[in-house]
């Protein structure tokens, strides 16, 4: 209504693409004439998420010789031209036919390597992701994602643009998605990553990748100075880690400063671990350095600043062009001009300052509102990265400075803001701190709207005493007597990813054997979008799944009606969480993140009048003050499997 009457626009942000899918489908009640909705609405995604018909170009040139390739690229042209808005990620393009057909040939035409030469490409008129933006501007309704919005703002892109009103859906997302966005990683993959970005294809790798000479040469090649600058950032990027990198650190013998670097971060890390051969992340602390770690840290500060100079000779001389040329410049080059300059500041010259401070920190004082650690990054045992991380201990408070400060409004909404201690103040206090509007110089208008349901009628809560929570057979056999006595329509959620997929192992068969399909993220090869749309269309189906499934999950019906939570779960120890919890109230701080996910759980039981559900916790340890997590006059049942198993089958028969 608002964007109708001011012929304005409010961007939409939600948390995941499966939301912005929902929110996409929920629009259809405010446009019901699809042609009308197509030019009023647009999703809007990073480019990594959007089809490039430049790689899709470059891949075709192959066929010749890889001919096997031809029914895969015919496919993915079948659907680019029936496709709304080239979404190959949580859009319309289907998950399977890249699970059937192999990524390289699907998803990785996606531009996921920030190579863009924008005007210069011959499909840059129809390119899906120039479209998205275009039409973006002209919309009155853009549903957009917590980290487009937040990326957008920070870099500053399209200044002139930047949306002003906000709707963030899914607010306490929030935290989390600042977190990421607002945080810094001297990794080995992001560092490899501005090598490849800078200098494109190297030993081999594949010709698609282009580096920043096939970007920018043409328009330097007139330049004496700028051509300078382009050749000598490409020569010190070397210093950068290269194809290779991950081998080298594990068999200590890197090469370059950066390498050598990680190297010891790497050592550190290991050498303090408490279980150097855990499947999980291993983290430890900066000080004290072991030796030669902040010698290491001075010399690739310094191969830093040689790779920055040239690089901001190079944004200078093109930003002077415009200036020299503004009279005679086409609209095509200016454009490329303005985005090449927007990506050197984006994507190499902005971390490569924000690194050099990080490495400046190991030999002097850490900023106090900065938690710095070094991790090593594990996946089920296999090594997949290294490095050094600095977040804010309070990512909200850049999050109001560059994008709720400027806004002209912004709506917070989430049915689970408030912790749930019984105190209204501190209630209140917590959708403060975790939505970041402390940080802002006037006060919010604050509004709590009562519930359409009746939970107390709708719903069970049972705690389960008799089942053993490390005893994963135990566990399995809660699960595959509760899904079976509810008759599916059941989600597990775990608090680890191994306890799902040991669980998943022992109850697959016995639940074919009973009739019912079993869906598991991180055992079945679909998104979780994907998953989601599959549990719920077939009423009878179960999935289990995390916290990506718990937060994107809105199934309404009764293919929804009994939820399993394994344990209580509690936040992971880390580094980063000790110092917030130290930083937000101790005890409490724990208790609210635990209360605020066993709400957010809960809470997707009842979705539309009519529904009925039971929420079982198989943890007896279940504090009774983790009960505010649940509404008002919601029963908290603490009793046995057997007692919980004929409960269920009475709720959900009703």
């Amino acid at each position: 209504m608002w964007a109708q009457k001011n012929r304005g626009s409010v961007w939409i942000s939600t948390y995941t693409r499966n939301l912005q899918r929902q929110l996409d489908r929920e629009l259809d009640r405010a446009y019901p004439d699809l042609r009308i909705k197509s030019r009023k609405v647009v999703v809007r995604k990073g480019r990594e998420n959007l089809f490039c018909l430049l790689n899709f170009e470059e891949a075709s040139t192959h066929l010749s010789m890889r001919r096997d390739d031809a029914v895969a690229l015919g496919l993915v042209a079948r659907w680019a031209l029936a496709s709304r808005d080239g979404d190959m990620v949580g859009g319309d393009f289907p998950a399977w036919l890249a699970d059937l057909l192999g990524s390289t040939l699907t998803v990785d035409l996606t531009d996921t390597r920030g190579e863009c030469i924008y005007g210069a490409c011959r499909h840059y008129r129809r390119c899906f992701v120039e479209r998205s933006i275009r039409r973006a501007r002209r919309a009155e309704v853009v549903v957009a994602n917590h980290a487009l919005v937040m990326v957008q703002a920070a870099t500053g892109a399209d200044e002139a643009t930047l949306p002003v009103r906000y709707v963030f859906d899914e607010g306490h997302q929030l935290f989390d998605a600042a977190d990421d966005t607002f945080s810094l990683h001297l990794s080995g993959r992001e560092t490899a990553e501005l090598r490849r970005w800078l200098r494109g294809a190297e030993e081999g790798a594949r010709q698609r990748r282009r580096g920043l000479r096939e970007r920018a040469g043409e328009l330097v090649q007139d330049d004496r100075a700028a051509s300078g600058a382009l050749d000598d950032a490409l020569r010190f990027a070397r210093s950068l880690p290269g194809p290779g990198w991950r081998p080298r650190l594990a068999a200590d013998s890197a090469l370059g400063p950066a390498e050598a670097f990680l190297a010891l971060v790497r050592r550190q890390v290991y050498a303090r671990a408490r279980d150097a051969d855990a499947a999980y992340s291993l983290e430890a602390e900066i000080r004290p350095p072991i030796p030669g770690l902040t010698e290491a840290a001075a010399a690739l500060a310094e191969a830093l600043a040689l790779i920055a100079a040239p690089l901001q000779t190079l944004a200078r001389a093109l930003d002077a062009r415009l200036d020299a040329e503004a009279e005679t410049l086409e609209t095509g080059t200016r454009q490329r001009i303005e985005s090449l300059c927007r990506s050197i500041r984006r994507r190499a010259t902005e971390p490569l300052a924000g690194w050099r401070a990080m490495l400046r920190s190991l030999a002097e004082e850490r900023p106090p509102e900065y938690l710095d650690w070094l991790a090593v990054e594990r996946i089920e045992g296999r090594e997949t990265d290294v490095g050094f991380c600095r977040h804010w201990i309070d990512p909200m408070r850049p999050f109001a400075e560059v994008v709720l400060r400027p806004a002209h409004g912004a709506l917070i909404t989430s049915a689970t803001l408030r912790d749930g201690t019984g105190d209204d103040d501190a209630d209140w206090a917590a959708a403060e701190s975790r939505t970041g509007v402390r940080h802002l110089p006037a006060a919010p208008v604050l509004s709590a709207l009562p519930s359409p349901f009746d939970y107390s009628t709708d719903t069970r809560v049972l705690v389960i005493g008799d089942v053993t929570r490390d005893d994963l057979r135990q566990v399995a056999a809660a699960y595959r007597e509760l899904f079976i006595a509810a008759n599916g329509g059941a989600l597990g959620l775990f608090t680890a990813i191994s306890r799902l997929r040991a669980v998943h192992q022992a109850i697959a068969g016995p639940l074919e054997e009973a009739g019912l399909s079993l869906l598991a993220q991180h055992v079945d090869p679909l998104d979780v979008g994907t998953l989601i749309d599959i549990f719920r269309a077939e009423e009878d189906t179960c999935l289990l799944g995390t916290d990506a499934v718990r937060d994107g999950i809105d199934v309404p019906g009764r293919s929804l009606r009994l939820i399993v939570f394994d344990r209580v779960p509690w936040p992971r120890p880390t580094l980063l969480h000790r110092a917030r919890r130290d930083a937000f109230g101790g005890r409490a701080y724990e208790e609210m993140l635990a209360r605020l996910k066993l709400k957010q759980a809960y809470g997707r039981l009842i979705r539309r009048q009519g529904d009925r559900g039971v929420f079982v916790m198989l943890d007896r340890q279940l504090p009774t003050r983790l009960a505010g997590a649940f509404p008002e006059g919601v029963r908290v049942d603490r009793l046995g499997l057997a007692e919980a198993i004929a409960i269920t089958k009475q709720m959900v028969s009703r």
